[in-house]
């Protein structure tokens, strides 16, 4: 029996039993979000997991993890900053939004403040569109979208979770 199984037993349980046993991997999702839960990020060895108890390779784990904004491989900050970066909020001025983000937080895309709380990463569409730039912020709390954004605006939150945090 694998870690992520032994840890999660009955939790792994309840999943499996909302699932034909023919159709078993229909569970990734809800077992990668279980495996993610503590350490907000999947470890390989988790989706190894995964992938045995559902009856499929790791790849088709780390595909799944890789496409969705919502899980993670690798460590990252306790406020996740997910900037959408796609073609019309690009024209809306997402990108140069990002930059210079990063740039007032001191990071460059894809990585953590020095103090661990922020990681900022640009992903694909949020479907707002409209209401870019825009972002969504992964915590403890869950997840909040913030949108028609300016840097002021977002470092103000920023600020803001910072007090929270002491």
């Amino acid at each position: 029996m694998n870690q992520l199984h032994e840890k999660y037993a009955k939790e792994i349980a309840e999943i499996l039993a909302k699932y034909p046993a023919d159709r078993k991997r229909s569970a990734v999702m809800p077992l990668i979000y279980l495996a993610q839960r503590d350490g907000n990020y999947i470890t390989k060895q988790e989706m190894s997991e995964i992938g045995e108890i559902l009856e499929i390779t790791t790849t088709e784990v780390a595909s799944i993890v890789g496409f969705y904004t919502l899980y993670h491989d690798k460590p990252g900050g306790k406020y996740r900053i997910q900037v959408c970066t796609d073609m019309p909020c690009a024209l809306r001025g997402a990108e140069e939004f990002l930059v210079n983000l990063c740039e007032n937080v001191g990071v460059k895309v894809g990585e953590t403040s020095e103090d661990g709380l922020f990681s900022i990463e640009a992903v694909m569409c949020l479907a707002a569109c409209d209401k870019a730039p825009m972002f969504q912020v992964q915590s403890d709390d869950g997840i909040e979208y913030h949108e028609n954004q300016t840097v002021e605006d977002t470092r103000a939150l920023i600020d803001g979770w910072k007090k929270k945090e002491g």
